[in-house]
């Protein structure tokens, strides 16, 4: 039996509750088919690749099940000419470098005003070098190894695909040659319109950018296929009203002055486009895992009926 299924069954049965309600497998693509073909689960929630979760949601649909998708996220962090600096690096370095950039709501594109590009440039180049790496067990790690090898080998491949489209390496770039998939959080200058950024790179790459206006950021942020999180930092009322308003961010959670990883527990959390639509907790969480049933009762004797028919006495 999983280690997991015991920990909550002991929880489950302490509060006289049937241990049976939550049950874990650890195993490949055979049990999330079973799953997803299953007639007995009336909804399944998907956390993965749009890719699969494509596949997923057409299974489930199949027969006529509810799909509740959370899928890849590709969030921007956007610095206006007015934001506080010292906040927004530290924000960038948390929602970057992280969980070693393995988050959904990791942060994987900055898109900076030109007019404080390079000083923001600079201070993020300043922090990555004090970036601790190591056991993420130890106080003071930031930044932990990559969930599995295949995962070192992505990163290495998405590092070629980015040097082959134009992109420039600021910091990082590199595996760590050490025991354990470690490798250097990383910066890279490259423009909005390469199709690598389209992408979500699941490691602690930052692709860097830069942008005139308001509308330019808007634009650039909205411009990629998934849609889970994004931010701004900026001081102006206007600035936020335009961001969080329909002209503004399209991704499903909208933040501001705090990072991309900020996830409220009290709020819907989940995204728009390619990441699924699905939303977790929050207001909107009881409508995605409970059947709503619309109840009408006639308390009387008489029967109203529509467009004047009358059966007669």
């Amino acid at each position: 039996v999983n280690i997991l299924t015991k920990l909550v069954a002991g929880v489950l049965e302490k509060n006289s509750l049937p241990p049976a309600i939550f049950t874990s497998f650890c195993g490949g693509a055979d049990i999330g088919q079973a799953i997803a073909k299953d007639t007995r689960i009336p909804l399944v929630s998907f956390t993965g690749s749009s890719k699969v979760g494509l596949m997923v949601q057409q299974t489930v649909n199949q027969r006529f099940g509810k799909c509740l998708l959370e899928l890849s996220g590709n969030n921007a962090i956007i610095v206006m000419d007015d934001a506080d600096i010292q906040l927004a690096v530290r924000s960038i370095l948390f929602a970057a470098v992280g969980t070693a950039g393995q988050r959904c709501t990791t942060c994987r594109r900055l898109l900076l005003h030109e007019s404080i590009y390079d000083r923001v440039i600079d201070q993020l180049l300043s922090v990555y070098k004090q970036v601790k790496v190591g056991d993420p067990l130890e106080k003071g790690t930031l930044l932990g190894p990559l969930h599995t090898s295949e995962s070192r080998k992505n990163f290495e491949k998405g590092i070629e695909t980015i040097k082959s489209q134009g992109g420039k390496i600021l910091t990082g770039g590199s595996v760590i040659e050490s025991e354990g998939n470690y490798v250097q959080p990383t910066i890279v200058e490259i423009s909005p319109k390469a199709d690598v950024v389209k992408e979500e790179l699941f490691a602690p790459v930052l692709y860097v950018m830069k942008f005139q206006t308001l509308q330019d950021a808007i634009e650039i942020n909205n411009s990629v296929p998934q849609g889970l999180s994004s931010s701004i930092f900026t001081r102006k009322p206007e600035v936020i009203f335009k961001w969080i308003g329909p002209q503004g961010s399209d991704c499903g959670i909208v933040n501001v002055n705090i990072p991309t990883n900020g996830a409220e527990i009290g709020g819907a959390f989940g995204g728009e486009k390619a990441t699924g639509g699905g939303r977790e907790a929050g207001s909107d969480s009881w409508k995605q895992y409970m059947r709503r049933s619309t109840c009408t009762i006639n308390y009387g004797n008489e029967l109203p009926l529509a467009q004047g028919i009358n059966f007669g006495s």
